[in-house]
């Protein structure tokens, strides 16, 4: 791995290499291609073993290089095409994340489980925090943590409504722990403070 480093160090794909998102996916997310995109992806693959097998010359580095970055597109391009074909299993995978965020913003003691994070629902869909939000910015347009944000904006609304409690024991029973966090979140989201917020209803 080391020396794959070395060999991207100062090139174009050196720069976007953390854009591939899939290297983060578990073994469980595999891609799963057709007989037709395995030739593509071997094809690649002999390209580049042919040439760290011959004479290394001044275009060695570049043409390797090249090839990985044109493996990596395709396989970026077969994941994106996947989430997709495989729409049964996937719209089943954003239902159940959806009823478990309800499930998790209904409990009364939101203060003691404190806030859910991406990891959390990633692990009770037995999925990778990168592949969950891959998958649900693909089919709602959302990250995993932007529904998490809007869906906590929805219920601190309904308890800014009743005119009983502070914000910073709103803040506190939705599981922040610190009230300035909670006005952060809420006003990158509402544009308003939840001070204004409660004010202008």
């Amino acid at each position: 791995m080391a020396c794959f480093f070395i060999l991207i160090n100062g090139t174009s794909l050196g720069r976007k290499i953390s854009e591939y998102l899939f290297f983060n996916y578990e073994a469980n997310e595999a891609l799963h291609i057709s007989d037709d995109e395995k030739l593509i992806l071997k094809d690649c693959i002999e390209k580049i073993e042919r040439e760290y097998s011959q004479n290394i010359d001044k275009h060695t580095q570049g043409l390797i290089v090249s090839n990985i970055e044109l493996l990596l597109n395709y396989c970026d391009r077969f994941y994106y095409r996947q989430f997709f074909t495989r729409s049964k299993v996937n719209k089943d995978i954003v239902q159940r994340f959806e009823h478990l965020l309800n499930d998790y913003f209904s409990q009364e003691q939101l203060i003691d489980a404190g806030l859910p994070d991406v990891k959390f629902f990633a692990a009770q869909l037995n999925l990778s925090p990168n592949y969950l939000s891959d998958l649900l910015n693909r089919y709602t347009g959302k990250t995993t943590q932007e529904h998490i944000h809007l869906k906590l904006v929805d219920t601190a609304k309904s308890l800014l409504w009743g005119a009983g409690k502070s914000i910073s024991e709103i803040a506190y029973e939705l599981g922040f722990e610190y009230p300035s966090h909670f006005t952060k979140v809420f006003k990158t989201k509402k544009g308003l403070t939840p001070q204004q917020y409660r004010n202008t209803n």
